[in-house]
């Protein structure tokens, strides 16, 4: 007689803390911070928007400012002559760099298969350190302005930046197996929301001395970062002489809990590599291709819904500090630190509905639900009184009901995805796909970035809510 799911998903619980090893700890934590350290860069160039607008715009409106030409470089900050273009603008380089990161995660997802991840890896995050550090601080220190080196700059910035995502998730495929993947992704996709935290509490600490030594001490952290991941990380559990995932399962029910849930039921169970970077020694399988992967089932479907919902998530991310100060007349160090309880809120809702969809065998239920929740809490968010306490709770809801469902995608169900029954024999796999959900998400935020700026300049904030709301 067949055991209920729930007695059945015990031993590959117990099978799973029993094969987790100080290298798994190590990978865990070191994948975690090294696109935490990513996303506090990005965060920090959202947290001191107010202070660029405030640098690119001059203090007193003057017969001289709007004769300002845009080609203007030396001896001049005021790259524009009111607040709403210089705010048009931040809005613009927004798109430019999500455009040019999801360009580059196509591109990074097929590298990542081919090359070691922890080369590619590590030299992303040290050029990304570099482009920011000019971007931020170089530029300001010099007192050079000038909004094609801008856009230039945040177009690289994005290309490098792309190669973080693809990378993690397929060296956390290597080492961790179906078997809780959903509560295990859930709580390492919070890697995103800790960088927000992390660069919004360093943005804070240091923008009263210019909003240049934010940028510069995040550029420093990342850099540094990059060279503990060059030096220390492992891509896969071959090279300390680990079994690869599957190879040592005891018995037909720990194999069944370590079975992708995108598979396939009736596919062959005696195959029992779910490994997606691994290789055979005696027949080293190839990387798949990129239109292979698109056709792979549920890549296509999942992708276009992310890319909704990453519109909305990376809209708040971009300018809900803005938002805030803009809206409600807070501080901008203020609004800063009140933006960190959207990603506490996302951090506990990955978690809690990754577990969720571990008990329940199934990703889609879970997601949609949450979706639902969550045009309610937007609704609701969007007439918060001018009361922080009040503010943070609901803001804590939405990123509950957003953040969740966004970490889910980009994790556990691409990595669902690219280890399916049908790329078994071409297991370089993940990177690629995760490439493709995260890219296609990245077009649409890229798209919306640049639509909140010219609703909200046009309409108003309600307006950007109820946007969000039909996205």
């Amino acid at each position: 007689m067949a055991l209920p799911g729930s007695l059945r998903r015990q031993p590959a619980n117990r099978s799973l803390v029993s094969h987790c090893t100080h290298h798994h700890i190590v990978v865990f934590l070191l994948t975690f911070f090294s696109y935490s350290l990513l996303h506090a860069s990005r965060k920090t160039f959202s947290n001191v928007k107010v202070s660029i607008s405030s640098q690119w715009t001059p203090f007193c409106l003057n017969s001289t400012a709007a004769e300002l030409q845009p080609y203007e470089l030396c001896n001049s900050s005021h790259l524009f002559p009111n607040a709403e273009e210089a705010t048009l603008f931040l809005g613009t380089l927004d798109t430019i760099f999500l455009f040019s990161y999801a360009m580059g995660l196509f591109v990074s997802g097929i590298v990542g298969d081919r090359l070691n991840l922890r080369w590619v890896l590590s030299f992303g995050m040290c050029s990304s350190a570099l482009v920011v550090f000019f971007f931020g601080t170089f530029t300001e220190w010099l007192h050079f302005y000038n909004k094609w080196f801008y856009c230039c700059l945040w177009v690289v910035n994005g290309l490098l930046q792309s190669t973080g995502w693809p990378c993690v998730v397929a060296v956390m495929g290597n080492w961790f197996g179906k078997a809780g993947r959903g509560f295990v992704f859930g709580l390492w996709s919070a890697c995103a929301s800790v960088g927000n935290i992390l660069g919004a509490f360093l943005a804070s600490c240091v923008l009263k001395y210019g909003y240049e030594y934010a940028f510069l001490v995040t550029a420093s952290v990342q850099f540094a970062g990059g060279v503990i991941v060059f030096f220390g990380l492992l891509t896969s559990p071959k090279e300390v002489g680990l079994p690869e995932l599957g190879a040592d399962e005891d018995g037909s029910v720990e194999e069944d809990a370590n079975r992708p849930l995108m598979g396939n039921d009736d596919a062959d169970d005696d195959d029992r590599n779910y490994s997606i970077q691994a290789t055979d020694t005696d027949n080293q399988p190839k990387a798949i291709g990129f239109f292979q992967a698109c056709c792979l089932p549920g890549v296509v479907l999942y992708s276009l819904a992310y890319a909704c919902l990453k519109l909305v998530n990376y809209s708040f991310f971009f300018w809900l500090p803005f938002y805030l100060s803009n809206n409600f007349g807070w501080k901008e160090a203020e609004a800063d630190q009140l933006s960190i309880w959207y990603d506490v809120g996302g951090i506990i809702g990955g978690t809690i509905q990754g577990l969720i969809s571990d008990v329940l065998q199934k990703r889609a239920p879970v997601l949609a639900i949450s979706l639902l929740f969550a045009v309610g809490s937007l609704f609701g968010y969007s007439r918060s009184p001018n009361s922080k306490p009040i503010n943070a709770v609901i803001m804590a809801i939405t990123g509950f009901f957003i953040g969740g469902p966004s970490n889910m995608i980009s994790s556990a169900i691409s990595a669902d995805l690219g280890r399916q029954d049908l790329v078994k024999g071409s297991s370089e796999a993940l990177a690629t796909v995760t490439g493709i959900v995260d890219g296609t998400g990245s077009i649409g935020a890229a798209v919306g970035q640049y639509l909140v700026s010219l609703i909200q300049e046009n309409l108003g904030w309600m307006w950007v809510f109820y946007f969000f709301i039909l996205m």
